[in-house]
């Protein structure tokens, strides 16, 4: 039998229901792995106790033969979802201290079906970032090397920690957050697997806001029958969440193994973009050779309004980011600079606690909501959002699924990109337009640059049908076979 650590969520779960292994011992391997792994900064805190205990409750139920769906499995929980009793900083210097009376929905229905709770993972500063370098924590590192180099690569965002922790298996899997791309894109670099939902699909309560039309809740694991097991627990309606529809969750696991045959798949031509490396042009072409020697049909598609999708994000973004985030004023938690005026303390509180990319969009979000810009910027966005939304269903009625690339390059340096915002933006150049269309989408990873370095591919399905999308990423990941790990350089 492998190591723990090594065995995928699926195996683990076989293998506890087997009384293989306690949940015990597979707590405390990760436990001891993820303690090993300070040079990632993947974790901004480990919960020790409540991990053991909940590893013992679960081992009680399993003795019983009162086994929930993930009775043992030991997860990492972003630090975006509130989590009671721990810490939650979303990243921040604003929240230090919080710590919630209360529990996230999602993280809730998954100790619910029986999660170990690991602890809370770094990420960009209240999830704004491509590359986990906006942290207060400092920068999440990518497990993954370029081939005879040893710069420190990002892990992608703002789910870093969460795509590091998988890849590099400190937790079995992770619950991560999609703004922008922040599930796929991390997903694509470090070889990991991420599914944002359709909008809706998970509740956001609890989940700390940054744009709330936007946000949506999802796992990274390591194989698309993880995430289709992670995301039947998170998923459900909430009554507590106004934007959580009311629909059936399908078992995602039953699925997976129909297959392609028979469904038609768009290749969107306008994701063939100026500079997109040779690589992933090529990867993009098998993937499209993987799926038709599958069954399935392959249809040329155009959807011309996507050049309008990143501009249409980064004025909607940070729109509600500048709302979402008025909230934090250091009157009621987190950090307070005292000053006599509490107009002035309000002032140096936020200018001390939010981090440069955080004030950059809030000064981006209030300018574009401000009196004579708000209809020239916002409503004009807002209209070319719903056309976004209308052309992508437009499609969708004639074909079942589109594939994509997930990033139009492969993990980049720390330190690369940040001097230059836009450069860094244009990383969710194929993301954004599913966020924009609250549509499921998909990142597998299927094979390595020249540099071995992970690349993904995309699939983007119609809403609520994340059925169909599983089946495109099983059909995908089978085909690819990809099996490589990144080194272990930081143990």
């Amino acid at each position: 039998m492998s190591k723990l650590t090594d065995l995928t969520l699926a195996g683990l779960r076989d293998g506890l229901g087997k009384k293989e292994f306690s949940a015990r011992e597979v707590t405390d391997a990760y436990l001891e792995r993820a303690g090993q792994a300070g040079p990632l900064n993947a974790f901004v805190r480990i919960t020790d106790d409540i991990a053991r205990k909940q590893a013992e409750d679960s081992d009680a139920r399993i003795a019983r033969g009162d086994a929930r769906p993930l009775e043992g499995i030991p997860l990492g929980i972003k630090d975006l979802f509130c989590t009671k009793g721990v810490t939650t900083q979303a990243g921040s210097h604003i929240l230090d201290g919080f710590t919630p009376t209360y529990e996230s929905t999602v993280s809730q229905n998954l100790f619910d079906d029986g999660a170990v709770m690991l602890g809370k993972l770094n990420l960009d500063e209240f999830a704004m970032g491509s590359s986990n370098e906006t942290s207060y924590f400092g920068p999440v590192v990518n497990p993954w090397r370029r081939e005879g180099d040893e710069a420190k690569l990002t892990p992608g965002g703002s789910s870093g920690g969460s795509s590091a922790a998988v890849s590099a298996h400190l937790c079995a899997a992770a619950t991560a957050t999609d703004t922008g791309g922040s599930i796929r894109q991390p997903a694509s670099v470090t070889g990991t697997v991420g599914i944002k939902p359709t909008y809706g699909r998970c509740s956001r309560w609890g989940i700390v806001a940054f744009a709330s039309s936007l946000d949506q809740a999802g796992p990274i694991t390591r194989d698309v029958r993880d995430a289709a097991i992670m995301l039947k627990s998170m998923a459900g309606h909430d009554a507590k969440d106004s934007t959580s529809i009311d629909c059936p969750v399908p078992d995602y696991e039953a699925v997976l193994d129909q297959g392609v045959k028979g469904l038609k798949i768009g290749v969107p031509k306008e994701y063939r973009i100026d500079g997109m490396p040779v690589e992933i042009e090529a990867l993009w072409q098998q993937g499209i050779e993987w799926l038709k020697d599958a069954g399935a049909e392959i249809v040329d598609v155009s959807l011309p309004m996507t050049k309008y999708a990143l501009p249409v994000y980064y004025i909607v973004a940070p729109a509600e980011a500048s709302s979402n985030l008025a909230r934090y004023d250091g009157v009621k938690y987190g950090l307070r600079v005292e000053d006599d005026n509490i107009h002035e303390m309000y002032s140096k509180t936020r200018a001390a606690g939010f981090g440069a990319e955080v004030q950059r969009r809030i000064l981006i979000g209030t300018y574009v909501l401000s009196a004579g810009y708000y209809d020239a910027y916002y409503i004009r966005a807002q209209k070319v959002r719903k056309k976004i939304f209308d052309e992508l269903m437009g499609v969708l009625n004639g074909v079942d699924l589109l594939l994509t690339p997930s990033t139009p390059s492969a993990a980049f340096g720390l330190g690369e990109k940040t001097a230059d915002p836009i450069s860094m933006y244009l990383n969710d150049i194929f993301t954004v337009t599913a966020n924009l269309a609250g549509l499921p989408g998909i990142s597998v990873p299927a094979g390595l640059d020249a540099q071995q370095l992970p690349l993904g591919l995309q699939l983007i399905g119609r809403p609520f049908d994340e059925e169909t999308v599983f089946r495109g990423a099983k059909a995908l990941e089978d085909a690819a076979g990809f099996s490589a790990r990144p080194g272990e350089w930081w143990s």
